[in-house]
């Protein structure tokens, strides 16, 4: 193993923010002199069914640190998960099920270990419902180690407070809550994305108010989503699944925005990516690379050579109509509208195509009701053999 700061000089070198700034190779250092490995923390609410592309990128982060040795723990918010973290929400998330939460914890955990070590000297997976499940005497007291003030201070709650946006309670206690999974599993390092930075400073106040050494911080960039804007997200359509299907991996990845290309190459770990080519076989190295990560070699070459036929062998008509669709205020456009004014089916009709996989963007297979509007602009929306419509994406109303 590296001495401490070899080790923290390698798990710094890709992050946005080390907090305390050099604290990492004294917490090594203390570690090391109790005979332990660092407890390394990863919160992950299940809110969806399955983890996609970005949330790979604090997972591959943790993967680092449990090839040098130190032991990962994987927190499961079952809890946190019926509150719904705020983090860049203009309002209240809708709540659900215990057996929604259940469902997606499951697949979870089960996705995680797509890039995580299985090995139990390296990995503790639990459930914060172990200890957020707590009497109202130890709710009092953890409420008490912030004010009203402090968590308005957030940019979220800030902007939803002065729109006059209703902020709940519940809302309020999040990061509260998220910070005292830090305390209970006695946490040294707490990784995840800038979004987190409020959430994971707090995990430092709540470990300090109840006596213990406080966390250090590492956060990670941002992953855009397939728009090439926006962060990648399942509620926006511009994602990628670990788990899809390598046809399907492969070509949602080819309509990727070029100027996105590099972003990906660096935050999903991508090496021996050519730099010298030109985009379309830049982007088509990135696509094998990740169909090689979460399936096979075999897999990635399937993928390419099926994507190939479809788009280098398929015979498009010479005139391809256009039609406009409008960008909703949330950044999403609703397929199942789309196709019926383009094509003059129902609603109820396009979303069946949709369902049974009957409806393609440029060649590709595709199922998602809501898009983001970023992704549709100029691809050819197709259903069965004869009926073609480019697209084309205006805003507003």
């Amino acid at each position: 193993m590296p001495d401490h700061a070899q080790q923290a000089a390698y798990l710094t070198r890709n992050t946005v923010q080390d907090v305390p700034a050099g604290a990492l190779p004294e917490r090594l250092e203390l570690a090391a002199r109790e005979g332990r490995p660092l407890r390394v923390k990863l919160g992950l609410d299940p809110t969806a069914p399955d983890l996609h592309l970005g949330h790979t990128v604090v997972l591959q982060k943790l993967r680092e640190f449990q090839d040098l040795g130190h032991r990962v723990v994987l927190i499961v918010g079952d809890y946190t998960a019926r509150v719904g973290d705020p983090s860049g929400r203009t309002q209240t998330r809708p709540p659900l099920t215990g057996e929604q939460i259940d469902a997606n914890a499951a697949t979870y955990q089960q996705q995680a270990f797509r890039v995580l070590r299985e090995d139990p000297r390296l990995l503790e997976v639990r459930r914060n419902g172990e200890w957020l499940d707590m009497p109202m005497q130890e709710l009092f007291r953890l409420a008490s180690t912030a004010t009203v003030a402090q968590l308005l201070e957030r940019n979220d709650f800030a902007e939803r407070f002065s729109a006059r946006t209703p902020i709940t309670i519940l809302e309020l206690l999040y990061p509260l809550m998220q910070g005292y999974d830090s305390l209970a599993i006695q946490a040294d390092v707490e990784i995840g994305g800038t979004d987190q930075t409020f959430n994971l400073m707090i995990g430092r106040d709540v470990q300090r108010a109840y006596g213990m050494p406080e966390q250090c911080i590492l956060t990670l960039p941002i992953l855009p989503g397939l728009d090439g804007a926006q962060k990648m997200s399942k509620s926006l359509g511009n994602h990628i699944g670990v788990t899809e299907e390598p046809q399907e991996m492969y070509g949602r990845t080819m309509s990727l925005p070029d100027e996105a290309m590099q972003a990906w190459v660096t935050l999903l770990g991508l090496s021996d990516i050519p730099v010298d080519v030109g985009p379309r076989d830049r982007k088509r190295a990135i696509a094998r690379a990740l169909v090689l990560r979460f399936h096979s070699g075999a897999s990635a070459i399937a993928a390419q050579t099926a994507f190939d036929q479809v788009h280098v062998a398929r015979e498009l008509p010479d005139e391809i109509p256009e039609h406009r669709v409008t960008v909703g205020s949330d950044g999403l456009v609703h397929l199942p509208a789309v196709i019926a004014d383009a094509f003059g089916r129902s609603r109820s009709e396009a979303r069946r195509l949709l369902t049974d996989g009957a409806v393609r963007l440029d060649g590709v297979s595709h199922r998602e009701n809501d898009v983001a509007g970023g992704v549709l602009d100029g691809k050819v929306l197709q259903i069965g053999k004869r009926s073609f419509a480019r697209l084309r994406v205006v805003h507003g109303p």
